[in-house]
């Protein structure tokens, strides 16, 4: 247990740091149009359905009959 303690979970730390590391760098070797950020546009709303709950439509769906 204790070699896990000492060796294998720094190393796991490590790893993932330099993996980390290594993806946020590779902002510098994109083209620059593709390292900005991406442009925010207002979205154009489209037509949403009503939706309704079943209990306002008297509906039970429940398996065992409450009365």
């Amino acid at each position: 247990m204790g070699i896990i303690r000492q060796y294998i979970a720094p190393l796991i730390a490590v790893l993932v740091f330099f993996t980390a590391l290594v993806a946020v760098s590779a902002r510098i070797f994109l083209p620059a149009d593709m390292a900005a950020p991406a442009p925010i546009e207002e979205a154009i709303p489209q037509k949403q359905a009503a939706v309704v709950n079943p209990i306002f439509l008297g509906l039970n769906y429940s398996a065992f009959d409450v009365r």
